[in-house]
């Protein structure tokens, strides 16, 4: 259902805007003062606390991972698609705030179903699978097992690596002529398993390829305006690039939220694992475009491009996601106007889009779209959406223990 134009919404700025077709920019945010600052701590820490209330209630009587929900309901993947790393990813930030030991006995538990999944080389998602999950849980146990799980499953996503075309393959497996060129966005959330296994190992191949595939999508992925397609197609042979395309987005030349989510993410993340100052220029470029876009709602659309935005279906993941990625930047740049688009997006989704009047929703977050052209999931709940939101939280409440989990650190 799209935002009516006359709806009145509270910002994190504490001030009250008519939402309208007009698009918002960061340089046009008024700066938070105390009061406001404490509003938006308060809502972050509501939204927190009802988080881990769901995940009490509804976690021990889960026994597969969570893809995505119908009728408010969670449906189920064995072996996790590719989305297995998020469940157990939220029950270890939900340890690390509330203290509760049963949410790390259901993290480890979850965690290991997955560890089938450390030799698949069919799919470029093992840093979705094996970050949030095995690299936090030996981060947070010390136990040897999963970083060397982790490690396993960095090897098994190289072999995905193209070096004609300095590209990680993204679907399809290895033998599968279809897909072979194909390329998208989302694999930049994937580098970081690269870093991690070759800073463990001491062998810099893992990192090589997560930089040399990061520097083919910059060259071929942003447009000059700072937004991005969905997916960019290769020759697999040559490498030669052949051009835009998409999947989730509404056309190759339009620019699906949370695929520009993803790269404001994972650019400045590579960013921090290598200092390389080009991959933090690309990640500004692409915030600066997505926060041109938000409407002052601050929950993004699904696509900014696609014809009827901005009035159009939601996708709170695409803002989540987006606002760990705008902390970073703000630490990074040292511009604090970053920052304060994150608050805004978090308090916002706190606000507007938890599930918090339906007794019968087991996720934490609603108004979430997965795959729109598909007509695959619009406006539910997903489990990357759930994540993020709790690890965006917790960055702005205690960076400190959030840092313990997923290494917030920079060369």
């Amino acid at each position: 259902m799209s935002v009516s134009r006359r709806t009145l919404l509270t910002t994190a700025a504490g001030a009250a805007v008519a939402v309208g077709a007009s698009t918002s920019t960061a340089a046009s945010a008024v700066t938070p003062d105390a009061s406001d600052q404490a509003s938006a701590t308060r809502t972050l820490r509501q939204a927190a606390d009802y988080a881990v209330a769901k995940l009490r209630a509804v976690a021990p009587g889960v026994t597969a991972f969570p893809v995505g929900t119908k009728f408010e309901k969670w449906t189920y993947s064995q072996n996790g698609d590719w989305v297995g790393g998020f469940w157990p990813g939220q029950l270890w930030l939900a340890w690390l705030y509330s203290g509760e030991e049963q949410f790390k006995t259901l993290a480890l538990a979850s965690a290991e179903k997955l560890a089938p999944r450390q030799n698949d080389t069919s799919t470029h998602d093992l840093g979705f699978l094996f970050y949030p999950s095995w690299v936090t849980a030996w981060r947070l146990t010390g136990d040897e097992k999963w970083r060397a799980g982790a490690v396993q499953a960095a090897s098994s996503l190289i072999k995905r690596y193209n070096p004609a075309g300095g590209f990680i393959r993204a679907w399809g497996s290895l033998t599968d002529p279809n897909n072979a060129g194909r390329v998208i966005m989302d694999t930049m959330m994937n580098l970081d398993l690269l870093a991690f296994a070759s800073q463990q190992t001491g062998d810099p191949k893992y990192l090589e390829i997560a930089v040399a595939h990061a520097k083919t999508a910059q060259r071929n992925f942003v447009r000059p305006d700072g937004s991005t397609p969905h997916v960019f197609d290769f020759d697999p042979v040559t490498g030669a690039p052949i051009g835009p395309n998409t999947v989730q987005g509404y056309s190759p030349a339009s620019c699906w939220s949370r695929g520009q989510a993803w790269g404001v993410y994972g650019f400045t993340t590579i960013h921090r694992r290598t200092g390389d100052a080009e991959f933090l220029t690309t990640a500004r470029r692409l915030a600066d475009y997505a926060l041109s876009r938000l409407t002052p709602d601050h929950v993004p659309v699904w696509d900014y491009l696609a014809p009827q935005a901005p009035d159009d279906v939601k996708d709170a993941s695409a803002g989540v996601i987006m606002a760990c990625g705008l902390l970073d930047l703000a630490e990074l740049t040292h511009r604090p106007h970053y920052r304060e688009s994150a608050l805004r997006i978090l308090t916002a989704v706190s606000r507007t889009c938890l599930t918090t009047k339906s007794p019968r929703a087991e996720a934490i977050v609603a108004r979430c779209t997965r795959n729109r052209p598909a007509e695959d999931g619009i406006e539910v709940s997903l489990p990357y959406a759930d994540y993020y939101l709790l690890e965006g939280i917790l960055r702005v409440l205690d960076r400190r223990r959030v840092d313990r989990a997923i290494d917030l650190s920079s060369v």
